[in-house]
């Protein structure tokens, strides 16, 4: 943002410039940069360079970040350019992006995140993704050849499941090592945590599957491994209520999330990050539709609440003042805009985001969007 000259600032008394405590964190604004997933790491699945700058270009004073999905084992990618943080060799790099974005004042968390299901053979040394059940859908992973249909999914046995929860307790230090501030459960969108979870793709009769109270298992089996590393205050959680991303489906989400979220309440999380069912990934499916899930959440979570999906200034504010979240995500805003929590604001024009850099590329359209320039007002 140019400096050398003086904005009138509409956004005074505006609740999403105001400060807000986020576990142990007390952040300056409430504008939230969410995971978005870019597929600029190395080939090594390490940090790239453009991602330091990507991640530097978005860090403001008093502002929060969130990761990227960054993987905790070598088969839990479903995409191709997805980071990790499955091998010690990993944390050099994240620990740049985060003495980057600590430099600039801002707090960073990492997201940990298997994507089960939504992967390609390729991906894990020839071996099928796995899933709490086989249950058949038309899906896209991306791979050194592009967009590919997933492959055939296998459910993972009751033996492999400690081994399972200890890569996430093993990346959980790793993100400790690199600096972060904390650590973000990726329990949305149809991947691995999200399938235990939800009735239409988990079909087990073990103790991780049938009932509500079986099929929350493993996810809280996942945040118990972060909350042993960091501590409950500096881990968070994503859900996606009524989600439809990687053919998602429940057959009573209110009951099911209701659960899920008590139990996730009683452990005093920094907080619950909620996607609204109105977008899907990256599509809106309904940009009139209010934010009906973070208000069913609001009543039995207490802590703070992020809510994301197709949001613009106004309904950020909105959903503010209504109580019903406490920070807000824009995703892909933060995209095109890395200056997004200044032109939010002084109310500037947003510069429009390319959604065929989204998944994947060079610098072109990642870290080459300019501030605004203050001299063309």
């Amino acid at each position: 943002m140019e400096t050398n000259q003086t904005l009138e600032n509409p956004a005074t008394g505006m609740k999403l410039f105001s400060p807000v405590k986020l576990g142990r964190l007390t952040l300056k604004h409430r504008v939230v940069h969410p995971p978005l997933t870019r597929l600029r790491a190395n080939p090594d699945d390490s940090v790239s360079n453009m991602m330091i700058e990507y991640y530097t270009q978005r860090a403001t004073d008093g502002g929060f970040i969130i990761t990227e999905s960054t993987h905790p084992s070598y088969d839990s990618r479903g995409y191709i350019g997805a980071p990790g943080i499955y091998e010690d060799h990993h944390i050099a790099g994240w620990k740049k992006v985060v003495d980057a974005v600590h430099a600039k004042g801002s707090f960073i968390f990492m997201q940990i995140s298997h994507d089960g299901r939504q992967s390609h053979e390729s991906l894990s040394n020839g071996q099928p993704p796995i899933a709490p059940s086989v249950v058949p859908f038309e899906g896209l992973s991306f791979t050194a050849n592009g967009w590919v249909p997933v492959t055939p999914h296998r459910a993972i046995d009751i033996s492999e499941i400690p081994a399972l929860v200890e890569t996430f307790r093993k990346a959980a230090e790793r993100a400790l090592l690199a600096g972060f501030d904390g650590v973000e459960l990726h329990n949305a969108n149809g991947y691995l945590a999200d399938t235990f979870l939800q009735d239409g793709t988990n079909k087990r009769t073990d103790a991780y599957g049938g009932s509500i109270e079986h099929r929350v298992k493993l996810p809280l089996q996942l945040v118990d491994a972060l909350v042993s590393v960091w501590g409950a205050d500096r881990v968070g959680v994503r859900v996606s209520p009524s989600g439809k991303w990687g053919a998602i489906s429940d057959s009573d989400p209110k009951a099911t999330f209701g659960y899920y979220v008590e139990q996730l309440d009683k452990l005093g999380l920094a907080y619950l990050h909620v996607i609204e069912p109105r977008v899907m990934g990256t599509e809106t499916l309904d940009e009139k539709q209010s934010p009906v899930a973070s208000a069913f959440l609001r009543k039995i979570f207490r802590n703070p609440i992020i809510s994301a999906g197709g949001f613009d200034r106004d309904g950020a504010e909105a959903i503010l003042q209504s109580g019903d979240a406490d920070l807000v995500a824009f995703g892909r805003w933060f995209s095109s805009n890395p200056d997004l929590s200044e032109r939010l604001r002084h109310n500037l024009p947003l510069t429009p985001y390319e959604r065929d850099a989204f998944w994947g590329g060079n610098e072109h359209f990642y870290i080459d969007f300019p501030t605004y320039d203050l001299t063309s007002r």
